[in-house]
């Protein structure tokens, strides 16, 4: 995928008159002009063989890109082997939700560390993503925004050159949070997408998956989502670096405006 698409994650607000579902909701968002949906599994799977083919409809008649967060009760590196294994069951469901509606992402929390070392929860982590489903799903993990959980991007790109299945999903908002305001600059951006491209290669960054948002922090890492343009998140440098590295792939916009932001950063990603 050469052409960077922006997108929402989760159910868009319109005019705050109506209720969106999936189906609508797609067709809302490829008539405003965005180009991608995250559908938020975090609670529950909520694709079912029951609302599948309408969201397959509308998916096909708008050409939108259609993708999945899993669970938040996730953790590959529980102390516990039947928590490993809910955790496992839950990606499973989402892999074979996503695939109902002719997707192939399921976005993830890989888990925490607990008071272990890096290299510790990374080998149960990978051994449990080793045991997940590899057949038509590619599980995404993010990087994530609190010191406590497993999930730099370092951790993250080690482990999708070890499991084919894997990808990485770049969190610029809890990198950003998890480093108590690491992002600051173009300089900082760049070098998140030149440790990918070094790592994965060139097709990483031709077809990457991220999220972007405003967020507010402490020393302790991310507190929430914030609007862009009310938070210190440097949206403009990250767009510049992604213009001048090449990236494709997919921006999702999280937070509470929604599609708002979205529309801000296709439009100023435009611009440059």
């Amino acid at each position: 995928m050469e052409k960077l698409l922006f997108g929402v994650s989760g159910l868009p607000l319109g005019d705050g008159k109506k209720k969106f579902n999936y189906a609508t909701g797609i067709e809302y968002l490829a008539r405003i002009g965005l180009d991608a949906m995250e559908m938020p599994f975090v609670r529950s799977v909520n694709v079912s063989e029951k609302n599948a083919p309408d969201i397959l409809r509308a998916k096909r008649d708008s050409g939108l890109y259609l993708s999945a967060h899993g669970s938040y009760y996730v953790n590959l590196n529980a102390g516990d082997e039947a928590l490993r294994e809910k955790s496992r069951e839950r990606l499973a469901a989402a892999a074979r939700a996503v695939r109902l509606v002719d997707a192939d992402i399921v976005v993830f929390h890989a888990g925490y560390y607990l008071g272990q070392e890096s290299a510790q929860a990374m080998a149960a982590v990978s051994e449990n993503l080793a045991l997940l489903p590899s057949e038509g799903v590619r599980f995404c993990l993010e990087t994530t925004g609190k010191p406590t959980q497993f999930g730099t991007v370092q951790e993250i790109a080690a482990l999708c050159t070890i499991h084919p299945h894997c990808r990485i999903c770049i969190d610029f908002a809890h990198i950003h949070a998890r480093d108590n305001g690491a992002l600051r600059g173009y300089a900082d951006f760049a070098a998140i997408l030149e440790h990918v491209g070094r790592e994965l290669g060139r097709s990483a960054l031709d077809d990457l998956h991220m999220h972007a948002a405003g967020i507010s922090y402490t020393a302790k890492g991310e507190r929430c989502h914030l609007p862009l343009r009310e938070s210190d998140f440097n949206y403009a440098a990250m767009l510049r670096a992604l213009k001048d590295f090449r990236v494709g792939g997919r921006l999702i916009a999280e937070g509470p405006l929604v599609e708002g932001d979205a529309l801000l950063l296709k439009e100023a990603y435009r611009r440059l």
